[in-house]
């Protein structure tokens, strides 16, 4: 069991064909902890377990490692670098004290990187660069420390530099010389000390008076200085070539903060903050961070960073606020997709639980000696949709089990059944992130389904007053049905709640007030299928003024039907219109792609309600577009942008659809019509 001063938890961050992989297998071979290299390319790699992981050559779940060095226990949290799945890097943030923004040297600051890296600056972790394959071809590496630094801030310090040769690495931090193609040396530990004693007052008087700083007086401060993000460490990597990774390791074990120098989490139940110190001996928390299954068993795993107190088998987990208790049985650490069991987990650990299925992400674990909610960085909305068919009659249920498998291991991927259209929807971050995991699902679960683009929900109203009038009347030889129904309707406010105002304007005894709700029934069966195009009517007021009825034949199936009629008569004069989800969309692409995107919005129907310039030559574009011209919006950047756009919407308004738009929907929806 390790001692919570000697543990260090590290997440990798970094957009994908960063190295972060790579660089956990050679953390792991040079520690010991492999006798192998494992690597992503010849499907080796102890982090990438899973089938499409080795197929796709890329992370698709975050995955757990640990290795020791220098008396130390480093818990590693590889994490995905594709934006489509940016949901398990997210939630991993949390469980770590230290995020390590990996880049390609070859590629420089990618979409990915920079979100990520504003992510962890929005919950005051410590961060540290690495520089990874270093020695690629064409690398202009002093104009890539510049654009970080543009990007990052000025803070950002070289912690070591690479050698003359690119096959060794010069420690900056307590070294002042030294031959480097990069910068001097001596330049790159005087700006690096500047920022680290920035945080210490003394040190900052000694060091203005010329006084020696001993190596030892730096180190002490080192870590409150990453704490408080007066330096940000840049270091240098080659992964596959196993160079850098010693001295990586060495700043990780030396200047990073274990769990017990962390700044306190804080738990929050209404106005009472709790703070937790990583004490083995305090009330116990923790939070699932990660949910996976076993590829080939479907067992299920839950990790856990535990903040305070310690886990046992024999102890008793409360779940959030419920109030049965959980035995945690075995408890494993993780190394990628193997499991060894140890005797306990304590304050600043990360442990993993097996076979519990009522754990998720984002749970406080608890003793009951604690209450409340981690705030917790959020998830984006899964924008990106795919209506879902059982390719064979009688698997729905088995679908239904396997998508809610799927939607625990990823918090980006939902399913939804569209009320209005009727249709199995899943959503996701964009087009690989549903083909994935849909695979996923055929892989493991062994079942196929067809896919198609999700019906748009539009809606139905009308833009005009109107008067409606039928007559029910039907004679079967026995008793007959009649009612006659006369109404008015006009437009209510737009996005009026409820949808229908209905007001029942009966004087005298035409129709009889006990045929009311027969008559409400039937204007509402016609507010749910429309009359346009089959979408729901919203934003209308109905006034049912007139009306006859018969004392034997009259019924309320006659009323219903009549009032029915009477609804779609008066629709029908009233200039009815479809309305369409009009969404707000932040596009951020590089500067150099603004006209074009400007230009395809424009070409979609979208109107560009202005733009922001971020760091890094990078543009946000805010636009308002309807929904019916994004829905493949994802894919369309990415070609675009050369895959280093990204964008998110939300739903704004409904606006009328233009008449050439409308023609098109009410056709096809005759069309489908015949053919059903």
């Amino acid at each position: 069991m390790a001692d919570t001063g000697d543990i260090r938890n590290i997440v990798l961050l970094g957009h994908g064909g960063s190295g972060k992989t790579s660089l956990v297998e050679a953390m792991l071979h040079k520690t010991g902890a492999t006798n192998r290299l494992g690597s992503v390319d010849d499907k080796s790699s102890i982090c990438d377990y899973y089938d499409e992981e080795k197929e796709h050559r890329h992370s698709i779940q975050s995955a757990l490692a640990y290795i020791e060095h220098a008396g130390k226990l480093i818990n590693i949290i590889d994490t995905p670098g594709y934006p489509d799945f940016i949901g398990p890097a997210i939630k991993a943030i949390p469980a770590a004290e230290t995020a390590i923004a990996v880049i390609s040297a070859a590629a420089g600051i990618e979409t990915n990187t920079r979100k990520m890296f504003e992510l962890a600056a929005q919950a005051n972790m410590p961060r540290l660069i690495v520089i990874n394959k270093m020695d690629a071809e064409n690398v202009d590496l002093p104009e890539l420390i510049k654009s970080i630094q543009e990007t990052f801030g000025s803070q950002c310090r070289c912690a070591n530099l690479p050698g003359a040769d690119k096959a060794s690495i010069i420690d900056c931090i307590e070294n002042e010389s030294g031959d480097s193609p990069l910068m001097d040396v001596a330049k790159a530990h005087t700006e690096l000390i500047e920022s680290v004693i920035e945080v210490d007052d003394d040190l900052m008087e000694s060091y203005l008076a010329s006084e020696e700083i001993s190596a030892e007086k730096i180190a002490s401060v080192f870590v409150e200085a990453l704490k408080a993000s007066t330096i940000i460490p840049i270091v240098f990597t080659d992964a596959r070539r196993e160079i850098g990774v010693q001295e990586l390791l060495d700043i990780i074990v030396k200047y990073t903060p274990s769990p017990r120098q962390a700044k306190p989490v804080q738990l929050k139940d209404g106005d009472n903050v709790m703070e937790l110190a990583a004490d083995p001996a305090g009330p116990l928390v923790g939070l699932i961070f990660r949910v996976g299954f076993d590829p080939r068993s479907n067992m299920k795993y839950s990790a856990i960073r535990i903040f305070s107190g310690t886990i046992k088998p024999e102890t008793n987990l409360l779940r959030n606020d419920e109030k049965k208790s959980i035995r945690p049985g075995h408890i494993l650490k993780s190394q990628g997709g193997e499991n060894k069991e140890i005797d306990t987990g304590v304050a600043g650990d990360i442990i993993t639980l097996a076979k519990i299925e009522e754990l998720k992400i984002g749970d406080l674990i608890h003793d009951g000696k604690a209450a409340g909610k981690f705030e917790l960085p959020a998830v984006p909305e899964p924008m990106f949709s795919l209506a879902l068919e059982p390719a064979t009659r009688g698997d729905e249920q088995k679908i239904g089990a396997a998508l809610d498998k799927l939607c625990e291991e990823d918090p980006c991927f939902k399913i939804s059944r569209d009320t209005q259209t009727k249709e199995l929807v899943a959503n996701g971050l964009g087009d690989l992130h549903l083909r994935i995991m849909l695979e996923k699902m055929k892989n493991r679960f062994k079942l196929s389904i067809t896919t198609k683009e999700p019906k748009i929900p539009y809606r139905e109203t009308i833009t005009a007053k109107a008067e409606g009038h039928y007559r029910h009347k039907k004679q079967t030889g026995g008793a007959g049905q009649f009612g006659e129904v006369y109404l008015r309707v006009e437009p209510a406010e737009r996005n009026a709640d409820p949808p229908l105002q209905f007001s029942w304007d009966i004087f005298g005894a035409s129709i009889p007030g006990q045929y009311e709700p027969a008559v409400a029934k039937g204007i509402n069966d016609v507010m749910q299928n429309g009359v346009v195009a089959g979408f729901p009517l919203q934003d209308i007021t109905v006034s049912v003024y007139d009306g006859k009825h018969h004392p034997v034949d009259s019924k309320e199936v006659a009323f219903r039907a009549a009032g029915k009629g009477a609804f779609i008569d008066a629709v029908q004069k009233a200039k009815p219109v479809l309305l369409e989800p009009i969404v707000n969309v932040e596009v951020t692409v590089p500067a150099e792609n603004m006209g074009d995107i400007a230009g395809d919005l424009a070409s979609k129907r979208g109107r560009v309600l202005g733009q922001d310039t971020l760091p890094g030559n990078y543009i946000v574009v805010k636009a308002q577009v309807p929904l019916s011209e994004v829905t493949q919006y994802n894919s369309q950047l990415k070609s675009v942008t050369g895959g280093r756009g990204s964008y998110s919407r939300t739903l704004s308004h409904y606006e009328i659809v233009p008449p050439n738009v409308q023609q098109q929907i009410v056709a096809a929806y005759t069309k489908q019509k015949q053919s059903d």
